[in-house]
């Protein structure tokens, strides 16, 4: 298995996002190809580093980038933005503009399959199609339907705890633990061998810049910043899309969710059930690199 060396020397901040300086790493075929760019998105507590597998095989043929979101890997975590899914959509959008300047598959997990479909529908000539590997975010179903008694109370006292800054902070010590992220990390992968040190540590190392506290409590506040709900996001969006599921991720593939996909996602969607948990780049990249070529191919 193919896989990206990062080491230090590698880190690239050859582009700014709000003026702060953004690391990136692309890869490009040895002969130029006229094709589409493919942009890859990482989710939450990622980084560059989760493409490890991807990168190689994917820039045999295409055009290959991915990003830090800002907040996150390499790139800075500046206490004086608001983390929000409009801010990484921003982001993507204008590292495709400013940088890519051509048309662009972009490719998300988790988080950054907000991003990738927030971004993808505002990109137009620019959006060459989004692929999204168990995205995060919200139908707008899921907002209004009405909650009992039960889950109103739970859900405030839970949200008393959340603004909490003192329980905010073990909450985040305790995520950052490396045991810790190994466990949560073995929890979403079904296949556990590439569960390794590399993988830990590459969750780990940003958690201990400074203003990584500060993501944190932006992401988890529950009356923080949100984007557009799903539903509104695949309503504006013109393109090709491809959901490549991992069927066994606990937290993103529930019945309920995938009706829902099933109902807004636009007429021209693909979608494919893979083995795997919530990382399925990562932890069958070999299936989701061919799917992914195979899809872009057929295009």
């Amino acid at each position: 298995m193919e896989k990206l060396a990062l080491i230090e020397s590698d880190v690239n901040y050859d582009w700014n996002f709000l003026n702060y300086p953004i690391h990136t790493v692309s890869a490009k075929p040895e002969q130029t190809s006229k094709e589409c760019a493919i942009l890859l998105i990482h989710g939450f507590g990622a980084s560059t580093d989760h493409w490890r597998f991807n990168i190689p095989i994917l820039s045999k043929k295409h055009e290959v980038h991915a990003i830090d979101l800002l907040g996150f890997g390499k790139s800075p975590k500046p206490q004086d933005v608001e983390y929000s899914g409009s801010l990484w959509k921003d982001q993507v959008v204008a590292y495709v503009k400013e940088k890519i300047k051509k048309p662009t598959i972009v490719v998300g997990n988790s988080l950054g399959g907000y991003a990738a479909l927030a971004a993808g529908s505002e990109l137009k000539e620019l959006n060459a199609g989004v692929i999204l590997l168990n995205a995060a975010g919200y139908f707008s179903e899921e907002k209004t339907i009405k909650k009992n008694m039960l889950q109103t109370s739970i859900e405030t006292v839970a949200g008393i705890f959340l603004k909490n800054i003192v329980f905010q902070r073990l909450i985040f010590e305790n995520m950052r633990n490396p045991k810790n992220i190994k466990k949560t990390l073995n929890q979403v992968y079904v296949d556990k061998k590439n569960v390794d040190d590399f993988l830990v540590d590459s969750i780990r190392k940003p958690s201990l810049d400074y203003g990584a506290f500060n993501v944190f409590r932006s992401v988890f506040n529950p009356s923080g910043p949100q984007g557009l709900p799903l539903d509104k996001l695949f309503a504006k969006l013109d393109s090709p899309l491809l959901l490549l599921w991992g069927g066994k991720d606990p937290w993103m593939n529930t019945p309920k969710k995938r009706n829902l996909y099933k109902k807004f996602t636009p007429k021209n969607t693909q979608e494919i059930i893979l083995n795997a948990g919530h990382c399925p780049h990562d932890e069958i990249p070999e299936l989701v690199n061919q799917h992914i070529l195979d899809w872009v191919d057929s295009l």
